[in-house]
């Protein structure tokens, strides 16, 4: 009764794992703070292309977005598995932090670098927790 309620609720999001010994379902809770900053990462890129024309801030927040996506696909299935969410915020946090303290600009650098900088606090207490 309980297991049929939370099928019919999660339904979407319902993952089957299916091995010749046994036949299991679990949810799949998905990481929509990790997605979120991929997209922002991404669309930040985008955006710094379209105004100054940059394709370097383009290619890097398509790197870094899809890079922060993959992390986040993972996080989505094991909590504990954050290797590539940290890599990619650690190492944008410490790219655009010294832009930051180069520049002195709030916006893009600052930014980024208090977004980056939140996610790998986030990251470490997924690990922690």
């Amino acid at each position: 009764m309980f297991t049929e309620r939370i099928n019919s609720v999660y339904k979407d999001h319902m993952v089957t794992i299916r091995s010749s010994n046994a036949h299991l379902n679990f949810l799949m809770a998905v990481d929509w703070i990790g997605f979120g900053y991929a997209a922002a990462i991404a669309f930040g890129g985008f955006m710094g292309y379209k105004r100054k024309g940059s394709v370097m801030s383009l290619m890097a927040g398509l790197v870094f977005g899809c890079l922060s996506a993959y992390g986040a696909y993972y996080v989505s299935y094991d909590a504990k598995d954050i290797k590539i969410s940290l890599l990619s915020s650690g190492v944008l946090s410490l790219v655009m932090g010294t832009r930051y303290k180069k520049s002195g600009k709030l916006m893009p650098a600052g930014i980024m670098t208090g977004l980056s900088l939140l996610m790998v606090f986030r990251l470490l207490l997924l690990l922690v927790g």
